[in-house]
């Protein structure tokens, strides 16, 4: 995974709520200088930023900045993502990068990235990874 690569992440499950572990990462995201587009559909805004209801309503020019897409929904969730993303690669233009979160894996979603050529990492927190890298821990 190469971080440099990365400028706008797409987060899906992002919660309003500070002390949800995916409003956690968010923050940390911005915090560090990335661009994030909320995917939930309880909100209007997270963090003063516009929050669509879910990937499908995107605008265009939008989803071909995402570099990564960053998972917190339950693992029965990820497969229709994955899916979406691959049937419409032409609106991802950018994307490199599909993660799923702890405690979230799917292998079916995660064979189907891999064939379409994303780099998919499961189960295991970006926000760690990310700051292992820039720490050299």
């Amino acid at each position: 995974m190469k971080w440099d690569s990365i400028k706008t992440i797409a987060i899906f499950g992002l919660s309003d709520n500070p002390e949800r572990d995916s409003n956690k990462v968010a923050k940390y995201f911005l915090e560090n200088g990335y661009n994030i587009i909320p995917i939930n559909p309880n909100c209007t805004e997270i963090f003063g930023i516009k929050c669509y209801s879910s990937i499908e309503d995107i605008p265009n020019e939008l989803s071909n900045e995402i570099d990564m897409v960053d998972i917190f929904r339950r693992s029965e969730f990820v497969l229709p993502i994955v899916e979406f993303i691959v049937n419409n690669k032409n609106k991802f233009k950018n994307l490199k990068v599909i993660w799923m979160q702890e405690g979230v894996s799917d292998k079916r979603a995660f064979d189907l990235a891999s064939e379409n050529g994303f780099e998919v990492i499961m189960n295991s927190c970006a926000k760690k990874e990310h700051f292992k890298l820039e720490f050299k821990l």
